[in-house]
């Protein structure tokens, strides 16, 4: 469910030009600490004729709709930026709200024409109330040196509560289970996303029965008029989120899934769109709030499928970041 490549108008709105990206901005005051440069980024090299890092627009070109600059949206700035053959951005986020996120940002980078060469993320954690923490992201390394890389723009911004923030790896959560959502599968109107949970660890894990989901939309309010259905089934089958709900236990290392299935139908009313999914692997354990992107349509409902248990990932191979960390995001409903 990546974003569609926009029209050349669009594309070029707000875009950043080409300017260096070879020092770090100064965070703002009261700014946390910046990321350090990884060894050998673009980011360390200056652009052709060594100008400072800055936040020109391209001349002339229209607005994009609600981001007229196209380098600021959320709380996210983007601050300078280094092209060419690989290319970066340099990045602030400012936090307003009253308890420490953790923001998802996606940035598209851009050919001269326009095309999107590629959407990059970059997940920034734990920013504290009022603070501003600056950042640097290059090109990925599979996009680079295929062509030139002439524009950077903010393409999708997400946060979640700190403490709710989903992982793969690193330290285990105190509840001693990991929670996370994949980025699914589309076809034809339907969608499909997995819910997955690891006993990260030292003892047993016992499971039976249906994740609670709530709904927030994109202020994180909670969305009402969906009903959440417990079996897949109840909204297509051969999804592999139906079937009985059975009592697992989990030893140390071992996982389970549960999916999430929706069709993205619209018919009479107004689509409703939760890009936000707070979930509890059972009654009485902690809240984890992922980013499954529900386009839900007119349709009104979501189907739940019960835990079953998955074959365990080697901890020690990286795993691809999950939904919640890496979100993609969506175009409007399509009609079905």
């Amino acid at each position: 469910m990546r974003l569609a490549s926009p029209s050349l108008p669009a594309a070029l709105a707000g875009v950043l030009l080409l300017t260096a990206c070879g020092t770090e901005q100064a965070a703002r005051p009261g700014a946390g600490p910046a990321d350090p440069p990884p060894s050998g980024s673009p980011c360390d090299e200056r652009s052709p004729g060594g100008q400072s890092p800055g936040v020109p627009r391209t001349a002339g070109a229209p607005s994009l709709p609600g981001d007229p600059a196209g380098t600021e949206r959320d709380g996210v700035r983007i601050t300078g930026f280094g092209g060419g053959s690989r290319g970066c951005a340099l990045f602030e986020v400012t936090h307003r709200g009253d308890e420490p996120f953790t923001y998802f940002v996606t940035f598209d980078f851009l050919s001269e024409t326009g095309t999107v060469l590629d959407n990059t993320e970059k997940t920034v954690t734990a920013v504290e109330p009022g603070r501003t923490v600056a950042g640097r992201i290059p090109l990925s390394e599979s996009a680079s040196g295929a062509r030139n890389v002439s524009g950077v723009r903010i393409s999708g911004v997400r946060s979640v509560p700190a403490d709710e923030a989903p992982s793969t790896n690193g330290p285990c959560p105190a509840s001693g289970v990991r929670v996370y959502a994949d980025d699914g599968d589309a076809a034809m109107g339907l969608r499909v996303v997995s819910l997955h949970l690891e006993n990260c660890g030292p003892r047993p894990y016992a499971l039976h029965g249906y994740p609670d989901v709530r709904l927030l939309d994109e202020d994180h309010e909670p969305v009402d008029g969906v009903r959440i259905l417990q079996d897949g089934s109840s909204v297509a089958s051969g999804t592999g989120a139906d079937g009985p709900a059975l009592p697992l236990v989990l030893e140390p290392g071992e996982g389970a899934r549960a999916g999430l299935v929706w069709r993205n139908t619209v018919r009479a009313g107004t689509p409703v769109d939760a890009p936000y999914a707070r979930v509890r692997a059972r009654p009485g354990t902690d809240w984890v709030t992922v980013v499954p992107e529900l386009d839900l349509g007119t349709t009104g409902r979501l189907g739940v499928g019960p835990w079953k248990k998955e074959e365990a990932r080697d901890s020690a191979t990286p795993a691809d970041p999950p939904a919640g960390a890496r979100p993609s995001f969506s175009g409007p409903p399509a009609l079905s």
